[in-house]
């Protein structure tokens, strides 16, 4: 069987270890006769489980003794409303929010904001094709804004940040970092909230982290759900509704294989090295173009586009004779995108940049 190599955004590929490990545990875990699906999430073989994943993360990501970690429901674009729902009472009305559109996730945050407040959009990279984060000093920020909306790193367009943004004031910094979580360091305490997909760094679709600050927790809509209210789920340790408790578990997983690979800073390196040999061979000639702006380029997911569109197809034929699957790009930008998570091995990448020097020269 040829070796295949996985570069979907998300869902998106898991430690072989991982599933290897969850496969051998399907039927029993450690000796408790049922699969972990089949556990109430309150009895002691679950709570464990969480337990040790809610540690494991902590510990990953140094997140301060005044953060929560909240396991919920919903996924990404759901958070995208739960977070106003949640922080628009920390401000009288009318509200506004702040936001910085670098990308198709950010477009996606700005409209799911605008159902419950004013949408004042700082900064914008949109004229120049999401190329880009607009320069700090551009930004045009509200005097007494509930919260900074920003996406530090774009799923879709391959643009990522590289500093955090500094606020006046008392403004909470919130952050969408579904698809970089876990790849990079990060000062939790710069942020106000975090909250990311589990779907392409940490697990299977289903289940989202919220690491919020506790003086945060106070702020919600008197219209905010129960289940989705912060400082319920947090007083309830992730339990108030039944959570995705195999999802949890996967990630346990992972989190506990991360840790035994080095840690985040460990991981950090290694993505490093992958972004480097992948985006060079993109820059080798102008057979392959990445039209992001080189300081802003993700280690992540990495779009990129045939100087001859004509070949796509012909592109993603090749790349899946030889295992490398998933490489088609978003159905909203077109072209081809490789996302090389933590999961990726760099043979993949290694794969992948000699699949785009042969059909090059061809």
């Amino acid at each position: 069987m040829t070796q295949v190599f996985n570069f979907s955004a998300g869902p998106a590929v898991l430690p072989k270890e991982v599933l290897q490990q969850a496969a051998a545990e399907m039927l029993d875990w450690h000796g408790s006769g049922m699969s972990v699906m089949e556990m109430s999430h309150r009895g002691p073989e679950f709570i464990s489980i969480y337990k040790q994943a809610e540690a494991d993360l902590r510990e990953l990501l140094a997140v301060p003794a005044n953060y929560k970690i909240l396991f919920m429901q919903g996924g990404g674009l759901g958070q995208n409303a739960i977070i106003p729902l949640n922080l628009l009472g920390r401000v009288r009305e009318p509200a506004t929010v702040d936001f910085v559109h670098t990308g198709s996730w950010s477009g996606k945050s700005i409209k799911e904001a605008a159902r419950y407040a004013s949408v004042n959009v700082a900064a914008s990279s949109q004229a120049e094709g999401f190329t880009r984060v607009p320069a700090r000093d551009t930004w045009q920020l509200t005097d007494g804004a509930a919260y900074l909306h920003v996406c530090t790193n774009e799923t879709i367009d391959g643009v990522e940040y590289d500093f955090v943004p500094e606020l006046p004031g008392d403004v909470p910094l919130v952050a969408d970092m579904s698809s970089h979580i876990l790849s990079r360091r990060v000062d939790v305490s710069k942020y106000g909230v975090i909250f990311a997909g589990a779907q392409k760094n940490i697990g299977p679709a289903g289940l989202t982290l919220v690491i919020v600050r506790e003086d945060l927790l106070e702020h919600a809509l008197a219209i905010c759900p129960s289940a989705f209210h912060w400082k319920t789920v947090a007083e309830h340790e992730s339990m108030f509704n039944t959570p995705p408790t195999y999802a949890i578990y996967i990630a346990g997983l992972v989190f506990a294989h991360l840790k035994a690979q080095g840690g985040v800073a460990a991981m950090e390196q290694r993505n490093i090295e992958k972004a480097r040999l992948l985006y060079a061979a993109l820059d080798a000639d102008d057979f392959y173009r990445n039209r992001v702006a080189p300081e802003y380029r993700s280690r992540m997911n990495v779009p990129f586009y045939l100087r001859d569109e004509s070949l796509n197809e012909q592109f993603l034929a090749g790349a899946k004779a030889r295992g490398l699957l998933q490489l088609k790009g978003h159905k909203s930008v077109g072209g081809m995108r490789a996302s090389i998570y933590n999961a990726m091995p760099i043979e993949g990448v290694q794969a992948l940049v000699d699949y785009l020097n042969e059909f090059a020269g061809r």
